[in-house]
């Protein structure tokens, strides 16, 4: 894919002045699941990365884990390594007679800052449990136990949980997966188009109540602390947008889907997530959605010497 296919996104503007430009790609739907708006190549294929993880709990639910209310948030989650974050990770791995031990992401800090300082504090380092795909993890591994599957090997792309994955990805966004990769946390990554991306997040949305699509979306809207943590976009989004169920991913990716039936999935192509909320948000407006309740998170503040001289804003 060629950088002059992708559209200008969002402005970073300081001082009056254009500082820089994200580009990428974004698309938002209508309530009725119709393309509304596309900018750049949004039936071009996209890692989604964490913003996989909703489909990735539904999978786990669909193999046969017991996942309700805040683990099953946390299980399609990206947490901040919280200590209720590590609690709840050990309830769901002790219940399937498991323990940190058997996680396979790697150890890392805590993205919550006091966190990551009560930890320095005692002398600690990093750790698997703290490692923000932890509850995606322990969701995986309850889905193996569940399914008499191996535990030991259940990052393997072939593995019954992985293949489950797939398959749900596939069904909700209506297309093959493009292309098969191994994901920050080592846990396989289906790419399939911006569009199938929107597209998947919204049907879990707006799936009759009680089926597990809808399930995994009510467990994220009524749980957003477990979807991110204490500050995070993703969490103060939700309780600003009562409803919605928004996921961020690594390397500039996002996904908003509200009760309307309105969904936004962006891709900024630098990578960069500081501009992704402010465009999803743009896109949902210009498709006719009404996320006047979100107004604070349509602009992120440019900075000088502490204080606000400019602003980053979509350009739809």
């Amino acid at each position: 894919m060629s950088i002059a296919e992708y559209a200008p996104l969002a402005e970073v503007v300081r001082s009056g002045f254009v500082e820089s430009v994200h580009f990428g790609s974004a698309v938002a739907l209508s309530a009725g699941g119709e393309v509304a708006v596309a900018r750049g190549p949004v039936d071009a294929p996209v890692l989604p990365r964490s913003s996989a993880k909703p489909f990735q709990a539904l999978a786990c639910l669909l193999a046969g884990a017991h996942l309700h209310g805040p683990a099953l948030a946390i299980a399609a989650g990206s947490h901040t390594g919280e200590d209720f974050h590590v609690r709840l990770v050990a309830e769901m791995l002790g219940a399937a007679g498991l323990g940190f031990a058997d996680l396979r992401c790697p150890p890392d800090w805590p993205e919550d800052e006091t966190a990551r300082r009560a930890l320095v504090k005692a002398g600690l380092g990093p750790s698997r449990e703290r490692m923000n795909c932890s509850g995606k993890h322990a969701a995986m591994l309850a889905a193996a136990v569940a399914a008499g599957a191996p535990t030991a090997t259940y990052l393997d792309p072939g593995h019954f949980v992985q293949e489950r994955v797939r398959s749900v990805v596939e069904e909700l966004s209506g297309e093959k997966t493009a292309h098969v990769a191994i994901d920050g946390c080592g846990a396989p990554l289906f790419g399939i188009s911006l569009t199938g991306l929107a597209r998947a997040v919204r049907a879990m949305v707006v799936s009759a109540p009680g089926t597990p699509p809808r399930a995994v979306a009510d467990a994220m809207r009524a749980h957003p602390e477990y979807v991110g943590g204490t500050g995070h976009v993703n969490t103060r989004l939700m309780r600003a947008l009562p409803g919605a169920v928004v996921k961020g991913g690594a390397e500039g990716v996002l996904v908003v889907a509200l009760a309307s039936g309105h969904a936004a999935a962006v891709k900024a192509i630098d990578g960069g997530p500081r501009a992704t909320t402010a465009i999803a948000l743009d896109a949902l407006r210009a498709a006719g959605a009404d996320v006047s309740a979100a107004a604070e998170f349509a602009t992120v503040p440019v900075l000088g010497g502490g204080v606000p001289v400019g602003e980053i804003h979509a350009v739809f």
